[in-house]
């Protein structure tokens, strides 16, 4: 009787243990059986690249034989010095979109940390049954190549001369170029005050450019102070323009009686090179329904960009600007390669878009 106990107890908590594990298993994000469905075959692979494991996701691949290394590699962890160089997946959002006897369409939802915040990359992948269970279809790619040519060079250039001890930013012996504040839009969103508006370049030579912004109450008292961080162009060479915007959350307008902007300036060396092209530019919706401002960027020098910033600047029927959206581009800018950006707009504001302009930031390794 009581070795029959004993038995029974033993039992019971092996079948506990073993649907701990299957539970904590699943919690984690993999896959007991990656062959089982679809969803379990896409997690699966992107546990692998979760943890840097390239050449284990594609041993994973239903076309693992058809799909270059090299390829598969660019496409996941980057190269040529992009932003996606120095990203990590940090979760994943995985969806059955359709399923059939033997294949399948699941959305994928991948987020990547980067050093500039989370950016977000959406794939519909094809799923198909084999002998030995579902397996990803991975799109056939290779890594851009370049023909051998020669470009022109044929660009505008500024250097800064006896900088003194500070090195190349040691410009005070220069008097600051002269920029504008040409206007400012204060919004009210959720819970949350938004000051916008463009800057522009009066002077002959470039300017290192920050815009600040200062919310005044009733009794005159400045009790929110912001700057623009990234959501300008830093870079603003002669005669241009660039859209700013600063946000103030957790503030209501109604809190506010004025707002006092405050460009800080300074000279620095730059150049017109390398020029980017801004392409096909449109509204549209993503996969999951958003609405985007879309379109390609080109980059038309001989030199690669390693980082792009979009900055687009959406205006309504009377010319004043109501909204300014950026999006960084995780991909490297090849010469003469086409790649796309789709920077996000809210949708009462993509219905109120009259004209936009996109200007492009970007950052070059080893350029001044």
């Amino acid at each position: 009787m009581k070795y029959g106990l004993a038995l029974t107890l033993l039992l019971w908590t092996l079948l506990l243990v073993a649907v701990g594990w299957q539970r904590s298993a699943k919690a984690a994000g993999v896959a007991l059986r990656p062959q089982d469905t679809p969803e379990q075959a896409v997690r699966s692979l992107l546990h692998s690249v979760r943890e840097r494991n390239l050449p284990k996701a594609q041993a994973q691949l239903a076309n693992a034989d058809q799909v270059d290394s090299s390829a598969f590699v660019y496409d996941l962890a980057g190269g040529d010095g992009s932003l996606r160089t120095y990203s990590n997946l940090e979760d994943s959002e995985v969806s059955l979109l359709h399923q059939e006897a033997d294949d399948a369409l699941v959305r994928v939802k991948l987020n990547w940390s980067t050093a500039v915040g989370s950016l977000s990359d959406t794939r519909d992948l094809k799923v198909v049954r084999q002998a030995n269970g579902w397996k990803v279809f991975w799109p056939v790619s290779q890594v851009p190549k370049l023909p051998a040519q020669v470009m022109a060079v044929n660009y505008l250039r500024w250097d800064v001369v006896n900088r003194g001890p500070e090195g190349e930013w040691g410009t005070a012996s220069i008097d600051p170029p002269k920029v504008r504040i040409i206007s400012m839009n204060a919004i009210e969103r959720s819970d949350s005050v938004i000051v916008m508006g463009e800057v522009v370049n009066e002077d002959t030579i470039p300017a290192y450019l920050n815009v600040n912004a200062a919310l005044v109450d009733a009794n005159g008292l400045e009790f929110r102070n912001e700057g623009s961080f990234d959501k300008v162009s830093h870079i603003l060479l002669p005669s241009q323009v660039t859209p700013y915007r600063i946000d103030f959350p957790k503030v209501r307008l109604n809190q506010l009686k004025q707002v006092r902007m405050d460009a800080n300036v300074a000279a620095v060396p730059a150049s017109a090179d390398p020029v980017i092209g801004v392409m096909n530019q449109r509204l549209e919706k993503d996969a999951l329904g958003n609405k985007v401002l879309a379109g390609e960027l080109v980059n038309q020098s001989g030199q690669t960009v390693n980082i792009a910033h979009v900055l687009a600047t959406c205006y309504d029927n009377n010319g004043k600007v109501i909204w300014v959206s950026d999006e960084y581009v995780d991909r490297a800018l090849l010469p003469m390669t086409p790649q796309p950006f789709a920077a996000d707009l809210p949708a009462d504001v993509a219905a109120r878009v009259q004209r936009f302009r996109v200007m492009v930031s970007q950052y070059t390794r080893g350029a001044s």
